[in-house]
């Protein structure tokens, strides 16, 4: 979305690799001179999608530093800040120092409000920024139905225990996703937000491959990493979308799998 975009108004996307090591925010300090002195804005998405994983004050406020040391504007796509497990609370990017005056948040109610494909949301933070997307925004659409816009007033306005109920639901698929994975040897860790599992794939394989094989297999589908990125090699995203008796078959499935590779692997040896 972000490259795609990028490209529409010509221009051209520097990827920054998001590694395991660190967490999988990005290393800003390794972006080279000659892309920053071209770069006009730095976009971030935590929670983040694929992976899960978080991003916290400390990296927020380097981002907002970083941003104005480069002449940069940091837009943090911030979808899944309301999904979150275990009792943990992610931060905007807008209660870091100085964020306020870089740049600027997205946010959506397709996440915490299940209103997905009703293509409502917001964008708060530097004033001159927020102007600049409206007069774009004007030009390209009328804007969102009426109908949309009240139902969404009315969300906003009413109790948070869809939220939390939906967020129970999402952990326990969750815990049952990563358990799975993690019994049948496929690496995978909990994340702390977001909707999706990222986990790393088994030996001899390739992203590609392994989604192929447990599509042809056990006919279960899931992303191949590379999907995002180059970097993604090594792994797949999982969803925690799926209705819990889909995810139920599903997971049952995906064991399916390991007993079928253990059986191959037996008669080959």
């Amino acid at each position: 979305m972000y490259s795609i975009g990028t490209m529409l108004v010509g221009g051209r996307p520097y990827y920054m690799p998001l590694k395991e090591k660190n967490g999988y925010l990005p290393e800003l300090d390794k972006i080279p001179e000659e892309v920053l002195k071209q770069a006009k804005i730095l976009w971030l998405n935590y929670p983040n999608n694929p992976t899960g994983a978080t991003a916290e004050i400390d990296f927020f406020r380097k981002a907002a530093e970083f941003g104005k040391n480069n002449d940069l504007v940091v837009c943090n796509d911030a979808p899944y800040t309301e999904v979150a497990y275990d009792s943990y609370r992610p931060v905007s990017f807008l209660q870091a120092e100085g964020a306020r005056e870089t740049g600027v948040e997205f946010h959506t109610l397709s996440k915490s409000f299940n209103m997905t494909g009703w293509r409502i949301g917001m964008l708060v933070g530097n004033a001159e920024i927020v102007n600049a997307m409206k007069t774009v925004k004007s030009n390209l659409d009328s804007g969102i139905p009426q109908a949309i816009q009240y139902a969404a007033i009315e969300a906003l306005r009413g109790p948070r225990d869809c939220i939390r109920e939906h967020n129970e639901i999402y952990q326990r698929r969750r815990d049952l996703v990563v358990e799975m994975l993690n019994n049948m040897g496929i690496e995978a860790r909990p994340p702390k937000a977001s909707l999706y599992v990222w986990a790393k794939i088994p030996a001899g394989y390739t992203s590609k491959e392994f989604a192929e094989d447990l599509l042809d297999q056990v006919g279960i589908v899931v992303t191949p990493g590379t999907g995002y990125g180059k970097n993604g090699e090594g792994y797949v995203r999982m969803s925690l979308t799926l209705p819990d008796a889909a995810l139920v078959k599903g997971l049952s499935r995906l064991a399916g799998w390991k007993d079928i590779k253990s059986r191959f692997k037996a008669k080959r040896s």
